[in-house]
């Protein structure tokens, strides 16, 4: 083949690789493991565009890598395919979504597979199929049958706390449950019915039933997570959201936050990942002290961190979803405060903690008395107190706190400056009103010997008591939808939760007529026909949210095909820990930290031996697009270019960059684009349309989106590989842009060039390398090796360029060279090199299976130095002189040169300077 041509090979080893399992992989205990995991991918309707597979192609690269250094290598994929989309088309269009989600995956896996991507497809999981959540409803089953004991700080069967209240009642329990969870005796257990029983132990299973604040999606009919919500609206399809208390089931991921934070320091994750984490678990270590409601008998306990500045409070401040406020607000304040409440209560709790300039809020008509100082201070109702952080309450300090100053400060409020001793009592000038008050027994202290005595005291008192909160709520469960995994319950007789007996599940989503809520506003299940438990008792009619399927999909992916268990004891000790997981920080504080629970709870129960799932997580930036525009002057059809909008009136509008090539426009194809361009005039600078252009993320509605078939198609897939690497540094964002593939293209066309010539002849040759092709060889092994064990791909391709750039400029088509040369290419670009591997070189067996060259380090020792010889301050000639010669050695050598005698001839030598590996100096 005399060109190097890419849609004759690259199909042929894609099926080459599929036909013969190439890339199937099976316990193997002589072989040390390795696990590569992409995160999840949604199959959604748009596919891949060309910013979706970076992230595969390095995990791609490293799973090859170590394939070649021996290495059994578990690199399998999936789709996380329950999701609103599929749903939202069901109800648009009556298909049912498992159509959709199917044509979904078919298109992707196409889109895949072209780009050369080297899954194990014999393990591809879906969430959405029967046979993969049958064991997700098994895991909800066992959590249900679990609580939390603090004193092992570990989940156990829930059986053994039924014993011990058989036997003890409450008392001895050191458990998570819930703040009013019930006191009671061993008789009065006894005693009770099996629905009170039943109740009671919903206050400490690990997955619950509870009234809780939502995110509820009127327009999507269900509710959202927190991280699913941004600025009041739903992140998918921006509709308005709003906090609505509903009965849910919740998943108690608090019982673990102390785990879930101690345990980052020991990962090999991102600081700013694990800074992402424990801002989200937030743990606080405070306390928490009384409020009296002045002239009431109801006290309202507030949490704090510095309770030591407990002398500066000068307000309190209730939540909005607070459940006293009804009570602790006055006649005059009524209207007030209800408006402000349904105002406040539709913000999410993310856009409220992370919302620092907006200034809210009502003043309750009632006070509190300062526990310490017996003051009365106003209560007022803030959406910047999170009813789930806490009590609900808190004190508010404006001296020692930002948001606290500013509210006062908006609000008129009193701020009072905590001072020690006989200090001058001066008005303070950091604060613009207020006054001074005595810090009395806290004089002297620092902060942190303050806080314990001020704890102490307010213990001491009974007015207080110490506290370790989290910022982290309870997870919600359920979703009010139908695409997702039904949650294995139903309801006996007395209402109570009952779990589907093991040896029944799955149980299967049933078919419904329709996707929306009932009439009656029972969630979509509620449609289904005579769907009920042995004919008699209903089922749950939520669903499990998105995070469920995805919480777990990296154990069954160890043994997707058992039917017997979610993944057999011999897999999960074998392959273990992820060890390294490629994906987004969008997952941050989702579906990364719902992975660690399952985990470290399926660890806490003996299903699995590894506490944490992913040992290395490397999270890659995002492809950009680059967006393109038209300026269309106004009232016509007149398009104006680049360089020439400002002369005229013009409106900017979006066009598809696939009809724009480095900025300048195809005219005939814009035509054809859109019917009402047809007619389009173009107003033209040297001849040409030139297009503005801006970098922005990639979306269908800038038409900025480059689907990476059409890239492949003309360029070829190790080309798309070998670029999206030659970007830039796996982490950053960086902008696509084709102006720079056509060099990768050409670099592959180059090496193509050491295997044939121009005539398609085949030009490699059996000799014996010279030190000087080795070196190259060798400083590219080197190169590449350490590259990608760190990750870092930028940097290998200019390497690749290098080296065959080398080779080609002293004619090396020698097959040692070469031969190797291929095997450390093929992780980048394994179509060329697989064909070249058998083709030119003659080989059988795949290149996947050699053996990863041994760097040489000897062949990169310099022999020589080529020394610049100066005489009388001029450079006359360079010499090679040996790396260990002496100085007497070297000036005997330069003397022979035949150069320096012409210079030097009989005059007499006033110095010699030799610095080794640098010059020569010769002054006559």
């Amino acid at each position: 083949m005399s060109e190097y041509n890419h849609n004759s090979f690259e199909p042929k080893w894609q099926k080459y690789w599929q036909d013969n399992n190439i890339y199937k992989v099976d316990i193997d205990k002589s072989k040390p493991k390795y696990y590569t995991l992409d995160m999840f991918p949604y199959p959604s309707g748009a596919g891949l565009h060309v910013g979706h597979p970076m992230g595969y192609i390095a995990s791609d690269i490293v799973s090859r890598y170590k394939r070649l250094k021996g290495f059994n290598v578990l690199h399998p994929m999936g789709f996380d395919s329950f999701g609103l989309p599929a749903e939202q088309y069901a109800i648009e269009t009556g298909q049912h979504p498992a159509i959709t989600t199917e044509q979904n995956i078919s298109t992707f896996k196409s889109q895949m597979n072209k780009i050369g991507f080297s899954f194990d497809w014999s393990r591809e999981v879906q969430t959405s199929s029967p046979e993969y959540y049958r064991w997700t409803q098994w895991i909800f089953e066992q959590l249900f049958n679990a609580y939390y004991d603090k004193d092992e700080n570990k989940a156990k069967d829930i059986a053994e706390l039924v014993k011990h209240f058989e036997a003890n009642g409450s008392e001895g329990i050191n458990a998570e449950c819930d703040d009013d969870a019930t006191v009671f005796t061993a008789e009065d257990w006894k005693g009770y019915s099996d629905s009170e029983k039943a109740t009671i132990l919903l206050q400490y299973r690990l997955t619950f039933l509870s009234e809780a604040m939502v995110n509820w999606c009127p327009a999507l009919g269900t509710v959202l997570a927190n991280d699913e919500v941004k600025d009041g609206v739903s992140e998918r399809g921006g509709h308005p959201v709003e906090r609505k208390k509903m009965k849910q089931w919740m998943m108690r991921i608090t019982a673990y936050a102390d785990r879930l934070l101690g345990n980052l320091d020991r990962l090999d994750w991102s600081d700013a990942l694990k800074e992402m984490q424990r801002n989200w678990i937030g743990k606080s270590i405070g306390c928490e002290l009384d409020f009296k409601v002045a002239d009431s008998d109801i006290t309202l306990t507030a949490f704090t961190t510095r309770v030591d500045t407990v002398y500066g409070v000068t307000y309190v401040v209730l939540a909005p979803e607070h459940e006293l406020i009804p009570t602790l607000t006055t006649d005059a304040q009524k209207e007030a405060v209800e408006k402000y409440v349904e105002e406040a209560k539709n913000r999410s709790e993310r856009d409220r903690q992370s919302d620092v300039k907006t200034v809210s809020g009502v003043f309750t008509g009632s006070y509190v008395i300062n526990p310490l100082t017996g003051e009365k201070v106003q209560l007022w109702i803030a959406d910047y107190v999170l009813s789930g952080y806490g009590t609900g309450v808190v004190m508010a300090v404006p001296s020692s706190d930002d948001r606290d100053f500013r509210f006062a400060n908006h609000f008129d409020l009193p701020i009072i400056r905590v001072i020690e001793g006989t200090e001058d009592m001066e008005d303070p000038t950091q604060v613009k009103k207020g006054k001074m008050i005595n810090s009395g027994f806290l004089n002297g202290l620092d902060s942190d010997e303050a806080i314990k005595v001020a704890i102490d005291k307010l213990v001491e008192s009974g007015q207080g008591k110490a506290k370790v909160n989290f910022r982290i709520r309870d997870a919600v469960f359920s979703r009010q939808r139908y695409w997702g995994e039904p949650v294995p319950v139903y309801f006996d007789e007395n209402d109570s939760p009952q779990l589907v007996p093991d040896q029944q599940l799955p149980l299967n989503l049933p078919e419904v007529e329709n996707y929306l809520p009932t009439p009656e506003g029972d969630p979509p299940l509620g449609n289904a026909k005579d769907w009920k438990f042995d004919d008699k008792f209903g089922y749950e009619l939520t669903t499990m949210p998105g995070w469920a399927g995805s919480s777990w999909y990296f154990l069954r992916y160890m043994d997707p095909q058992n039917k017997e268990a979610f993944v057999s004891k011999e897999a999960v000790e074998y392959w273990n820990q992820v060890d390294l997981y490629v994906g987004g920080t969008e997952h941050a504080t989702g579906h990364l930290l719902y992975s660690r629970f399952w985990n470290m709870f399926l660890f806490d129960m003996g299903f699995i031996g590894h506490e944490e799932p992913f040992q290395r997580i490397v999270n890659q930036g995002m492809i950009q697009g680059r967006s393109n525009f038209v300026y269309r002057v106004k009232g016509t059809n007149q398009f104006v270019s680049y360089g020439l909008r400002k002369d005229y009136d013009v409106q900017p509008l979006y066009v598809d960059v696939n009809i724009v090539n480095n900025d300048e426009l195809d005219t005939e194809k814009f035509k054809e684009w859109r019917k009402d361009y047809a007619d389009a005039e173009f107003i033209l600078e040297d001849g040409k349309y030139m297009c503005g252009h801006v970098v922005e993320k990639m979306s269908k509605s800038k038409y900025n989106v480059v689907n990476p078939d059409v890239v492949i198609e003309k360029y070829g897939a190790d080309t798309l590989r070998l670029y999206e690497m030659f970007l830039g540094p796996i982490e950053q964002s960086k902008p696509w842009s084709m102006q720079g593939i056509d060099g990768v293209w050409k670099f592959l066309r180059k090496m193509w060039r050491l295997f044939y010539n121009d005539q398609g002849q085949l030009v490699v040759t059996d000799g014996k390398a010279t030190p000087e092709e080795l070196k190259i060889l060798h400083k590219t092994i080197k190169k590449a090796g350490e590259d990608m064990e760190s990750l870092s791909l930028n940097t290998t391709v200019p390497a690749f360029m290098v080296c065959v750039n080398e080779l080609a400029s002293v004619k090396c088509h020698k097959k040692e060279v070469l031969e190797q040369l291929l095997i450390i290419l093929s992780p980048f670009a394994p179509h060329i090199a697989e064909e070249l591997w058998h083709e030119a070189l003659g080989h059988e067996d795949s290149v996947i299976l050699a053996s990863f060259p041994e760097f040489d380090a000897s062949l990169l020792v310099e022999a020589s130095h080529t020394y610049p010889v100066s005489i009388n301050g001029k450079m006359r000639v360079k010499i090679d002189l040996p790396m260990d010669i002496s100085q007497e050695e070297a000036k005997e050598a330069v003397f022979a040169n035949e150069v320096v005698k012409k210079w030097v001839e009989d005059k007499p030598i006033k110095k010699f300077i030799f610095v080794p590996k640098r010059i020569v100096n010769v002054v006559v």
